[in-house]
């Protein structure tokens, strides 16, 4: 099976491109993040109409995730257990849809971006990452064969060759050690970052619009792959296709493709 994520920065902007990245590289699950759209938006007929089954969960024109899938579409779920909400009367956000995928429990997920340290969403997205650990982790005890597969925008570069300029990142988000740690915790649960197993440092999967970021190669790595134990076994291959970021239109992320074999 072929798995990929992807923040696609709106669905309805990129249908085309969506369709040509399936084509393109054989794909047979597709996380997205940031569909930006709500459910009834979302293009389900183009896709339908390429072989895949939608599920979406967007309610307004901000956040959203999807799961497109070739292999089956089962057991959706349009949050994962206790996922936090924000604000001052909490609301539950579109950042999280999971379904069976050819036997994989995936989870296409947009972690908060937290804004600044200082501002209340930068502790709601420690508090988001922390209850995703918990049920990741209940999920393995209570199947430690279930094969789990968390894909998406993490908004978290890990290490200091994720991003560009260290310097530059200095007092913001994204590299601060308390999202670092919120991030490694699903290593210390048994899960294992697959990209970093196979594909090396100072490999980019996001590079902002202004100032020719992306013709200078100053980009960051926050999107990312958790896979359960028995999942991690299977999984043959990532590849990061960076040239999905070039042309006109082209999202401000790039996919993350894995490639998993058959059950062991």
């Amino acid at each position: 099976m072929r798995l990929a994520s992807w923040n696609i920065n709106s669905i309805r902007a990129r249908t085309d491109r969506a369709l040509a990245v399936l084509e393109r590289h054989d794909i047979d699950v597709l996380a997205l993040q940031e569909t930006k759209c709500k459910d009834e938006q979302f293009p389900v007929a183009a896709f339908e109409e390429a072989g895949y089954e939608v599920a979406h969960v967007g309610v307004n024109q901000w956040n959203g995730v999807a799961l497109i899938s070739r292999v089956g579409l089962d057991d959706v779920h349009r949050a994962f257990p206790g996922q936090p909400g924000f604000g001052e009367d909490p609301v539950v956000e579109a950042r999280a849809v999971g379904a069976i995928c050819g036997g994989v429990r995936v989870w296409s997920l947009y972690v908060p971006n937290g804004r600044e340290i200082d501002h209340p969403h930068y502790h709601y997205k420690l508090q988001w990452l922390h209850q995703l650990k918990n049920s990741a982790q209940q999920w393995t005890a209570d199947d430690p064969a279930a094969q789990v597969a968390l894909v998406g925008d993490w908004n978290v570069a890990p290490r200091d060759t994720d991003v560009w300029d260290r310097e530059f990142f200095e007092g913001k988000t994204h590299v601060t050690d308390p999202e670092r740690a919120a991030f490694a915790a699903f290593g210390d649960i048994g899960y294992t970052e697959v990209s970093r197993v196979h594909v090396p440092e100072d490999v980019y999967t996001y590079w902002d619009y202004q100032q020719l970021r992306f013709p200078k190669n100053q980009g960051m790595r926050i999107d990312f792959a958790w896979c359960s134990p028995a999942l991690t076994k299977r999984v043959t291959g990532v590849e990061i296709d960076r040239n999905e970021r070039k042309g006109k239109g082209a999202s401000d992320h790039v996919p993350v493709i894995l490639d998993i074999s058959e059950s062991l």
